[in-house]
């Protein structure tokens, strides 16, 4: 026996229970996930008194759906399929019910409001073809309808400002894919190399110049990965405003900055060699340049949030908790987002926010982009709410919710992961003090608040819808958009109307505004609309009277009348600007909410444009109105296809009604100028593209509501401040040591496209 071999033998096995040992250790080391604790909430709400706002549930659609089709009378066709001769149901959406009505339900221990829809149809089979609007109840069990349209409307909605279904776009691909582009073959296999698969249409609103017109530009593009930065130089004017199809004509057609008669004018050009041909170089299928694949590989992971003790928010159905804030939340068809009975330290401070409309409005010397007025709410900003992914469009781990819509057919559709809400600490303080003078001491309050988020995917465009609450009583309303710019065929004095993005791309310069109402109710329904602002004033020292000194003082007024709260776009506002209430806080001042408006807004259109009134709401970046029912809305959905008309005029809201002491709204606008440049490729970013509004507490409490925070943090300097129970701080080795429970990744955007 080698007398060696024991020596090996025990350092061997020294070897192995120490890798054994350590192997241990580090399993027992390892932390634990994180366990949800009990949530401390401040009752300030009841969930099942905010079902009153809740969206139509997918059943409840359905019924209503079942229901129309055995009560109407008449033949009602799938959406999805109707030609624009049919008789269909264009959307299906909840009824809110009055105000007045909610609140004596909320407040007063009155009757819960019936539960309703509101349905659109389209009536093309009739011998005068119009949309008619119904609402329907009571759900769950619909027994009743009732035509609101001349109510609405004072009269009868022509047919011709009928938002355009999906159905009506796919046969104009038909009718420009068989019909239109049968009379150019050889332009279009020599020039494009048309197969009938390699070309994407984007269709430009409004349809033509006066009311009644229904005639429609479609841009060619390369059907790639990001088309809209590819466009073709083609464009084709189709006059679609007949009910039969077989009656739509091509108008006029644009290439490379002539205009020809028709596709077989074109043709003929073509082939006699009559035409300046700028051929675009074939782009692969992922876009090459306009791919938003990443160009770098993956590294290091970015930074996640987590919650160590679980969520300190809840949401159940349709209501939110957050320490003191409540509110429910739904989502309109076509407007998007919207909250509702919005209250902080249990006291109503707002009935409702809600998107209104989204606006872009668009310049370039090709005739789809000149002519491009987008108002999104007709297309659907609830309708195009994309599902979310995690991780990136809010955090991983932020609750997310489901919802549902019924438009351009004749079932629901659910859009998983729609809507998200999450607490975000924001990296800053909401205050703080460092005292290094009489007192050392520090304090300070983590900002932390809650979000509720959609986004929605709207052509091109995505917008990032925020609401967001702060511990000091604050709200926010915010939108980011990103998503692809628009572009036209660069050619002649293009760069007049944007920036060269690429090789034959002209990034074209545009307008964004988004509108909100905001109900406030500070310290109740009656309000009165107050403007606080400075001036400098000269003085004598009274201490020295030969001395002068220029000293800022208060400035107070009460704007009395809507025309004097009616503030234009780029006119001066008063910088504090706020909804009083009838009652007073401890020192004295009226209670107040103050309106602050973050916006960069480009000009608004011309007020002698034939179309202006449809968008008015634009013209002002606030104006406050009396409240009214029959007011719900700062535009309509049939605006955007009949804009010389309008269906609702905002400038009608305001006819110099006196707003002390009344039941107010405010309808604020806020946008930015976008100039498109080579940093928007692949895609433009959030970085700057943010606008919205902030309501503030002004004199509302006696002091900052924040200080009541369990967040916050105090020590001096005689206090031992690595002790949990005088710094919270100190606690987070241990109380934050934890795992986060990272669900699975999933995606359901591709589902049922």
């Amino acid at each position: 026996m080698n007398p060696k071999l024991p020596y090996v033998l025990l350092v061997g096995a020294a070897v192995l229970i120490f890798i054994l040992s350590c192997m241990l250790l580090s399993r027992g080391g390892r932390s634990p996930s994180c366990e949800s604790q009990p949530s401390v909430v401040e009752k300030t709400g009841s969930m099942s008194q905010s079902l009153v706002f809740a969206d139509l549930t997918a059943e409840e659609m359905s019924q209503v759906v079942r229901y129309l089709q055995g009560h109407l009378g008449v033949p009602l066709v799938d959406a999805s399929r109707a030609k624009p001769s049919d008789n269909c149901i264009a959307s299906v959406d909840l009824q809110v019910p009055g105000k007045a009505e909610v609140l004596r339900f909320l407040d007063g221990g009155g009757a819960r409001p019936p539960r309703e829809a509101l349905a659109v149809l389209y009536f093309g089979k009739q011998a005068e073809p119009n949309i008619t609007e119904y609402v329907v109840g009571p759900l769950p069990t619909p027994a009743y309808h009732r035509d609101v349209t001349v109510h609405k409307y004072g009269g009868k909605v022509p047919y011709h400002r009928r938002p355009t279904l999906g159905s009506e776009y796919r046969q104009l691909g038909v009718f420009l894919e068989t019909k239109a582009f049968a009379a150019a073959p050889t332009f279009l296999q020599e020039v494009l190399e048309y197969d009938r698969t390699n070309v994407a249409f984007q269709a430009t609103v409004p349809h033509g110049f006066q009311s009644g017109d229904r005639v429609t530009w479609f841009v060619l593009f390369q059907n790639v990965s990001g088309f809209f930065l590819h466009p073709l130089g083609l464009e084709v004017l189709v006059d679609h405003s007949s009910l039969e199809m077989s009656q739509w004509a091509v108008s006029r057609v644009f290439y490379n900055g002539q205009y020809y008669r028709d596709m077989a004018q074109l043709e003929s050009a073509y082939v006699q060699g009559r035409i300046s041909v700028e051929k675009v170089r074939k782009a692969p299928w992922d876009g090459d340049f306009s791919s938003m694949k990443p160009r770098a590989p993956a590294a290091a992971l970015f930074p996640l949030q987590f919650e160590p003790q679980g969520p300190r928010y809840s949401v159940r159905k349709n209501h939110v908790l957050f320490q003191a804030w409540s509110f429910a939340f739904g989502m309109s068809v076509s407007a998007g987002l919207r909250l509702f009975d919005i209250r902080h330290k249990g006291e109503r401070v707002a009935y409702e926010i809600s998107v209104q409309e989204a606006l872009s409005v668009y310049g370039s010397n090709c005739p789809g982009g000149m002519s491009t007025r987008y108002m999104d709410g007709s297309f659907g900003l609830g309708r195009y709410t994309s599902p979310l992914v995690r991780g990136v469009d809010c955090p991983y781990s932020a609750t997310y919710v489901d919802t549902h819509s019924l438009s351009d057919s004749l079932r629901p559709r659910q859009r998983k992961a729609s809507l998200c809400i999450f607490e975000q600490n924001l990296g800053s303080p909401l205050r703080r003090h460092y005292s290094n003078l009489q007192s050392l001491y520090y304090g300070g309050l983590v900002n932390s608040a809650l979000v509720v988020r959609s986004i929605a995917t709207v052509g091109n465009y995505d917008y990032v819808w925020d609401f967001i609450f702060y511990q000091n009583g604050a709200i926010e309303g915010k939108v980011q958009a990103t998503g692809y710019p628009s572009s036209s065929f660069l050619h002649g004095d293009g760069l007049r109307y944007g920036n060269r993005l690429w090789e034959h791309t002209l990034g074209t310069i545009h307008t964004h505004f988004v509108n909100y109402k905001v109900d406030l109710d500070v310290g109740g329904v009656k309000n009165s609309l107050v403007a606080h602002d400075m001036a400098f004033e000269m003085t004598r020292a009274p201490w020295s009277p030969e001395q002068q000194i220029e000293r800022p003082r208060l400035t107070k007024k009460v704007l009395d009348t809507e025309d004097q709260a009616a503030f234009r776009l780029q006119s001066k506002m008063p910088r504090y600007i706020y909804f009083a209430a009838n009652s007073k806080n401890k020192w004295g001042h009226q209670r107040g909410y103050r309106i602050q408006i973050t916006s960069f807004a480009g000009d608004h259109i011309p007020e002698s444009s034939s179309m202006e009134r449809a968008i008015s709401w634009a013209r002002y970046q606030l104006a406050v109105t009396q409240r009214k029912e029959e007011e719900p809305t700062s535009t309509s959905i049939y605006n955007q296809n009949d804009p010389w008309t309008p269906t609702v005029a905002f400038a009608d809201f305001i006819n110099n009604e006196t707003i002390t002491n009344e039941d107010l709204v405010a309808w604020i606008t806020a946008g930015f100028l976008h100039i498109p440049h080579s940093e928007d490729i692949p895609n433009t970013v959030t970085v700057g593209n943010s606008v919205g509004f902030l309501l503030r507490p002004y004199n509302y409490y006696d002091l900052d509501p924040s200080i009541y925070s369990h967040d916050g943090v105090f020590f001096t300097s005689e206090q031992d401040f690595t002790a949990c129970e005088i710094n919270p701080l100190a606690c987070l080795p241990k109380a934050a040591s934890c795992l986060p429970n990272f669900s699975p990744f999933t995606y359901d955007g591709f589902r049922n496209m």
